[in-house]
């Protein structure tokens, strides 16, 4: 058994704030075996913590969060970047052409980027994961619903800590059912629904420091590039 966080986010975002090194030196801290790093529309960070990983102990998946049509989505076990804006499904091609994994995640909270405001239920289904427990959702009910989507839709689930900075990196871990330690091993046992999800809610008070943080850099960005 594996104990993967495959949902956080580095300095690379948007709304990230730390470096690669703090995030897998919290990763390797909390007891995790393997770790993947999911920057918004961004893959360069993941692909160095992914290098850096077996320093730390740890296995290092690379991926992203990709901002399809739709809204989110995870793909993990990719090496190159997945264009942004693409349509749901074609967005789904692209991260299996790599051989990636395509998991869904809050997919019931439209306010978020859950896809669900766009796509139907059935088109959701054809993810080979859907993200059944996010930390950083305010109440449990979309994470509810998701349960209750992937156990009707007999989809594999996983967990995310969806952490912007390296603290909440564990919060939210997904259990996977193998003894390889090795991104194909972990991603093929998620494929195969070899999973538990275990987790706890980010609190409140790193919820509002994440969101005000990336409000500040988001400003800065933009003050940035009007300069340029």
């Amino acid at each position: 058994m594996q104990s993967v966080e495959l949902h956080a986010h580095s300095s690379l975002s948007y709304d990230g704030r730390d470096p690669v090194e703090l995030l897998l030196e919290q990763a390797s801290g909390v007891g995790l075996d393997a770790l993947a790093v999911t920057d918004h529309d961004e893959i360069d960070a993941s692909l160095r913590a992914a290098e850096l990983a077996p320093e730390y102990g740890l296995v290092g998946i690379p991926g992203m969060e990709v901002t399809c049509a739709a809204g989110h989505v995870l793909a993990l076990g990719i090496q190159e970047a997945i264009p942004p804006h693409l349509p749901f499904d074609e967005t789904l091609d692209r991260i299996r052409e790599q051989g990636g994994l395509a998991v869904v995640p809050h997919p019931f909270q439209e306010s978020r980027h859950g896809v669900l405001e766009h796509i139907s239920k059935d088109e959701l289904a054809t993810a080979d994961a859907i993200e059944v427990y996010n930390s950083r959702l305010l109440t449990g009910r979309s994470n509810r619903q998701a349960e209750r989507f992937a156990r009707r839709r007999g989809l594999p689930m996983t967990a995310g800590s969806d952490a912007h900075i390296a603290e909440m990196v564990g919060q939210a871990v997904t259990n996977v059912g193998t003894d390889e330690r090795t991104v194909e091993a972990i991603l093929d046992a998620i494929r195969e629904g070899k999973t538990t999800v275990e987790g706890k809610r980010t609190p409140w008070r790193i919820s509002f420091r994440q969101a005000a943080g990336g409000a500040k850099r988001r400003v800065k960005n933009g003050i940035a590039e009007l300069l340029q």
